[in-house]
């Protein structure tokens, strides 16, 4: 990021190459489709342009590029949720959007209950869980992308690993 600040075009192409897999992940599983998380990661990494100067080089980059990701993806979210209530059809809905990933799971039907699960949980929790288990940040590092402690970010984590685990069984429930 250094290099990118001090003005290496090549600098930020590889950013983008390292991270852009692992944010489109996050993306399609916080809001649900592959379109929406196309246009997050784009989104994102022209903030990541527009707000180059505001990098703190004693931070790690990962964790003010998941800050910014959240942001783009919580922004997304409230427009859907407008969209939503306001009957605007530009959209779809959430819960219906959510596609599997086949690259992510060896079973599209258990990718698939899986997208659903997390389209079920609170933001707060989703964002948590997706961050930790599925992107690989540590505590520490979610906390600092979306402004909390280490602690409360445990706690989201705990509390939406238990919700997942009774949404997974609900759908499997379902299915039989």
């Amino acid at each position: 990021m250094e290099q990118f600040i001090s003005g290496d075009a090549q600098a930020f192409d590889a950013l983008y190459a390292r991270h852009r897999t692992g944010l489109h992940g996050f993306f399609r599983r916080m809001a649900g489709s592959r379109a929406a998380a196309d246009d997050l990661l784009q989104v994102t990494f022209l903030h990541v342009v527009q707000a180059r100067d505001r990098f703190d080089s004693r931070e790690r980059f990962k964790p003010w590029l998941y800050a910014i990701a959240r942001n783009a993806a919580r922004d997304y979210l409230r427009l859907a949720q407008h969209r939503e209530l306001g009957g605007d059809a530009a959209e779809p809905p959430l819960a219906t959007a959510v596609a599997p990933n086949a690259t992510d799971e060896s079973d599209p039907a258990q990718a698939a209950a899986l997208q659903k699960a997390l389209a079920e949980l609170p933001e707060a929790y989703r964002e948590a869980v997706v961050m930790h288990q599925l992107e690989g940040l540590s505590f520490p590092e979610i906390a600092k992308a979306v402004h909390s402690t280490p602690g409360a970010v445990k706690v989201r984590a705990h509390r939406g690993y238990q919700k997942l685990r009774e949404a997974l069984a609900k759908l499997r429930g379902g299915q039989r």
